[in-house]
């Protein structure tokens, strides 16, 4: 799967993934009128609208990128039935042959840490039966457990050719709390991408390891650095758009090959529409905003990368 990844990067020239984050207040009023319309105010309406705008996203913008980021927190605060969204998400992107990285940031330890990786990467066995129940293609994990947190992923990994991303270095403002503390002279996320490292040199794609890393685009000194540390490891970054990540921040990243980083923006795409730049649009054409900002993120990154060769 990650040679799939640098692949379609390849093909697409696009190194960016959607981030199919939806709130409510994101979606346009024609369609949560709809979904009220059939299901009422109600958590299955709620899901409703929500599949309903990733699906007009994705198919505004499957042909023009590699890979979606689901981040499940934003299913799962509607409860069973936002879950059915999800799901219906993850496998829509894959029909449209996209890869969906689940953004689950599950870690624990042992028989949970397994249960974790089999929901999300792995096939359950019911009887004589076995199901893939999320099915996504890659897994975000944290790695505050240690190899027992990450060991089991990588387990089920192997089995299915799948991947995951390691918290490293996060995009939000506090993240420095723990991740900059000073270990030996050196800050905690060096060591937490030596082990990423370590753990990738275990289960080896062609080129590149299925064990990357999340680094935030808003720390381009601290990606310069890990990029070093972790040159067979994938990098998703996140922060590009709304929390203030730029292309011109995004070049130490990247492995002179091109390849080796994949960014992520989310609101800055989902929810163009309401941008000062893409209101021209208008809510009922929310997904051609949508291709619109995908379009400029390409280019964005595209000039930066060649700024530097």
């Amino acid at each position: 799967m990650i040679q799939k990844l640098a692949d379609k990067i390849k093909k697409t020239h696009a190194p960016i993934c959607v981030g199919l984050d939806p709130m409510l207040n994101y979606i346009p009023e024609h369609i949560l009128k709809k979904a009220f319309a059939e299901y009422g105010e109600t958590l299955e309406g709620a899901a409703e609208a929500i599949w309903q705008y990733n699906k007009g996203i994705i198919d505004a913008t499957y042909d023009l990128i590699p890979s979606v980021k689901p981040q499940i927190a934003m299913y799962e605060q509607f409860g069973i039935e936002g879950l059915k969204a999800f799901k219906k998400t993850v496998d829509y992107c894959h029909e449209k042959d996209l890869i969906v990285i689940g953004d689950v940031k599950r870690g624990d330890i042992g028989s949970t840490s397994a249960a974790y990786a089999t929901g999300h990467l792995g096939k359950v066995t019911v009887g004589s039966k076995t199901y893939a129940a999320f099915d996504e293609d890659f897994a975000t994990v944290n790695p505050y457990l240690g190899t027992d947190g990450i060991k089991p992923f990588i387990d089920v990994c192997k089995e299915e050719k799948k991947g995951i991303f390691i918290l490293v270095k996060t995009s939000n403002p506090s993240s420095g709390e723990f991740q900059d503390r000073l270990i030996d002279g050196r800050p905690l996320y060096e060591w937490v991408g030596e082990k990423v490292a370590e753990w990738g040199a275990d289960h080896m794609g062609d080129t590149y390891s299925y064990v990357g890393a999340v680094v935030g685009a808003t720390y381009p000194e601290m990606g310069k650095v890990l990029r070093k540390v972790m040159p067979k490891s994938f990098i998703l970054v996140p922060g590009y758009g709304a929390q203030g990540g730029k292309g011109a921040d995004l070049v130490h990243f990247f492995n002179e090959d091109g390849l080796g980083a994949v960014v992520n923006s989310s609101r800055g795409i989902i929810a163009a529409y309401k941008q000062e730049k893409y209101a021209k649009f208008g809510s009922e054409n929310y997904a051609d905003a949508s291709r619109a900002a995908v379009e400029d993120m390409i280019a964005d990154i595209d000039g930066a990368l060649n700024a530097v060769k």
